[in-house]
């Protein structure tokens, strides 16, 4: 069952999209596994003897049941809404939240405007209203519009125009009207 760079690519997509977190075929001319990183909340040991804490890099090397995948740290504690993280990312704690962040829906390519030559579809500044196209992402060769959920001022844009954006990710932070 050959594979070819387009049909592999079109896999990594789809899996990205969904809760697998490990896939593995099998044929007589290949072996392809495909493992996805799960963030996990860090193993509390009650038993830490003398030293008190493990660090962020002892808890990665925590063998997990199955030995196969790491445990990740997560610095974020609660999931995300479908197009918006409602969890800051540098607030100080106790500080009011003053921004929504627009998320990728898919794996792909960032990019500001519709074309090379052209303007931007947003700049840092402006006011967007709900619906309105703020980028593109290419997956697959097919350029997707990512429009916006909802209104408010653009205070930041978190990726650089043609790069490679998870699914997820946050793209850019408005602060709603």
């Amino acid at each position: 069952m050959p594979l070819d760079f387009n049909q592999l690519r079109e896999l990594l997509s789809a899996i990205a999209q969904t809760d697998i977190a490990e896939l593995t075929l099998k044929s007589n001319d290949f072996e392809l596994t495909v493992r996805k990183a799960i963030p996990t909340l860090p193993v509390v040991n009650t038993n830490l003897g003398e030293a008190g804490s493990l660090s962020p890099t002892q808890l990665g090397q925590i063998p997990t049941a199955g030995g196969a995948l790491p445990i990740v740290p997560s610095p974020v504690a609660g999931a995300a809404s479908a197009g918006k993280n409602t969890t800051p990312s540098a607030a100080p704690p106790g500080a009011e939240q003053t921004w929504e962040e627009i998320l990728s829906p898919m794996v792909g390519t960032f990019y500001r405007a519709p074309a090379p030559d052209e303007a931007p579809y947003i700049e840092v500044g402006e006011r967007i209203s709900s619906g309105q196209v703020v980028c593109i992402i290419e997956a697959m060769k097919l350029m997707n519009e990512i429009e916006a959920d909802l209104s408010g001022q653009v205070i930041e844009i978190l990726v650089k125009n043609g790069d490679p954006v998870e699914y997820k990710q946050p793209l850019m932070r408005i602060k709603p009207n």
